[in-house]
């Protein structure tokens, strides 16, 4: 039986939004922090279930966020009901905050954490924030205002509450080892980032054999190239998860993005905070496979 779950809520997100949903065999739940990856494993999974290389309607249509404010929950539990081919469903929330059900394939985004907080900061200069809060009922929020090495230096000092500040670094790493400690689970897989940008056939490959996913050859050359960060990055229109004109540029929403970016923002103080901030874990197994490639090749 599982244990009560846990409430995560922010301006943006609530995770009690999970509590009228019904799940169904086959559904395939997306857990993510943001800039882990979310939008191009969805889009992976929802071609995955379609199979073919181009979607007949927006992904956000296909695969809806359930956390997020800014829609109308009835709608977003609508929308799902009315799907009838196999479900994939973002989420933000950690395993420990949404219902788990045995007939539902989990797959948990894992990122080097300072990777994704330079996205992260690339992103908060996307919002428009005015939009957010007209859509959300919340106070407007305050963009990003210092250099990003400053505000990087913060992000790793800061010491928040991974329960409301779902987006800091305890937050990453909580929501990071909730999953790592289920990962034996045969419902629940952990990607990495770095696997996907590396060897993106053969991590779409252990993707599609861990949902039960069999393509024939053709498909798959499609839709792996499809999957590409180009080819997403060119149709950005319906690709972005901006069904309500929440970002600046779809474009800039799929940013080039290297590896080791935050880490050489980082002078040697905070690179050696940012290690010791890594004892949050509890596991060095789980730190040295979150933080490839950077830490592990500057340590």
């Amino acid at each position: 039986m599982q244990p009560p779950l846990v409430s995560y809520r922010s301006p943006d997100e609530d995770s009690s939004r999970w509590d009228d949903f019904e799940a169904r065999d086959g559904d395939i739940v997306i857990s993510a922090r943001s800039k882990h990856g979310t939008t191009w494993v969805q889009m992976i999974c929802a071609m995955l279930v379609l199979q073919r290389a181009e979607l007949p309607v927006p992904l956000a249509d296909i695969s809806p966020w359930l956390d997020w404010r800014g829609e109308p929950q009835h709608v977003v539990l609508h929308r799902l009901a009315r799907q009838r081919h196999r479900r994939v469903i973002k989420t933000h929330t950690p395993l420990d905050g949404i219902p788990l059900d045995r007939r539902v394939r989990y797959v948990v985004l894992a990122r080097h954490p300072l990777d994704a907080a330079v996205s992260l900061y690339w992103q908060s200069q996307n919002i428009d924030r005015a939009r957010v809060s007209q859509l959300t009922g919340q106070p407007e929020a305050v963009g990003v205002e210092q250099p990003l090495g400053d505000w990087l230096r913060a992000w790793v000092d800061e010491d928040a509450n991974p329960m409301t500040s779902l987006d800091s670094l305890a937050g990453v790493l909580h929501h990071v080892s909730d999953a790592w400690a289920r990962r034996n689970h045969e419902n629940v897989s952990l990607v990495h980032y770095h696997d996907l940008a590396v060897d993106l056939d053969g991590t779409m490959q252990e993707l599609a054999a861990y949902l039960g996913v069999d393509t024939p050859e053709e498909t798959w050359a499609q839709i792996v190239h499809a999957a590409s960060f180009d080819q997403m990055r060119s149709q950005a229109d319906s690709l972005a998860p901006d069904a309500h004109g929440i970002l600046k540029s779809r474009t800039s929403f799929f940013r080039h993005a290297g590896f080791d970016e935050g880490w050489t923002l980082l002078d040697a103080v905070h690179q050696a905070r940012y290690a010791e901030r890594m004892d949050i874990l509890d596991s060095s197994e789980l730190s040295q496979w979150l933080n490839r490639p950077a830490v592990a090749a500057n340590a």
